[in-house]
């Protein structure tokens, strides 16, 4: 499974790099808001600093202002993919950004039935947010073992872009349940390293490493 850093700033992408674990960078005009950067500047910097996909996300609503946007965010780097949300003019945008063999992220996707058409349409990733999907008192979690197995069914090669990932929990999950991506905020991806008896293990390790010496 692919981890996505989900971010605006250009600092986090910084401290997440050293990691080694960093496969792409999702963004949203949220996340962008806060870094004080225009979309454009944020993603193109993105893309210089990561080999990997680049989400940058349309502001328009209608279809020619999707496509123009897309047309236009495409060409600031070969690895930007265009994020376009799921409604009827978004699909029909994904569609032509496929024959235009510009990729696509479809995004807020809260249903099987939403992620069936994405797949139809040649999206190249489906964002599901499971957390979102938590917070109705629904379990985000089917969403994804439901998309798994309609994917699976009919060989869609749509990847699965789990986003709105809440806890390291989520991360587990999703990865028992066969998801293609993860995207998540650094303190999330951070979350994933600490055990308690990893850090019991090494301190005897190295306590009894003392002993050789004295």
């Amino acid at each position: 499974m692919k981890f996505f850093l989900d971010t605006g700033s250009l600092d986090e992408v910084r401290k997440a790099l050293p990691l080694g674990i960093i496969d792409g960078i999702t963004t949203n005009p949220s996340l962008i808001a806060k870094s004080g950067q225009s979309r454009e500047a944020t993603v193109e910097q993105m893309a210089k600093m990561v080999n990997g996909p680049i989400s940058a996300e349309v502001i328009s609503t209608d279809r020619e202002g999707m496509e123009n946007e897309a047309r236009m965010l495409s060409k600031i780097h070969p690895n930007i993919v265009v994020k376009l949300p799921l409604t009827r003019e978004g699909i029909a945008v994904c569609r032509w950004c496929y024959a235009q063999k510009i990729k696509t992220n479809v995004t807020l996707c809260f249903s099987a039935n939403q992620a069936l058409l994405a797949a139809k349409a040649g999206a190249s990733y489906i964002s599901p947010f499971i957390g979102r999907i938590d917070d109705t008192g629904h379990d985000g979690l089917s969403l994804i073992e439901d998309i798994r197995q309609i994917y699976d069914n009919y060989d869609f090669p749509t990847e699965i872009l789990v986003a709105s990932i809440r806890t390291a929990v989520h991360v587990r999950e999703v990865a028992l349940l066969g998801a293609d991506v993860a995207t998540m905020p650094l303190g999330i991806m951070e979350q994933l390293f600490p055990h308690p008896l990893t850090e019991r293990g090494l301190v005897a390790f190295l306590a009894d490493h003392q002993k050789t010496l004295s």
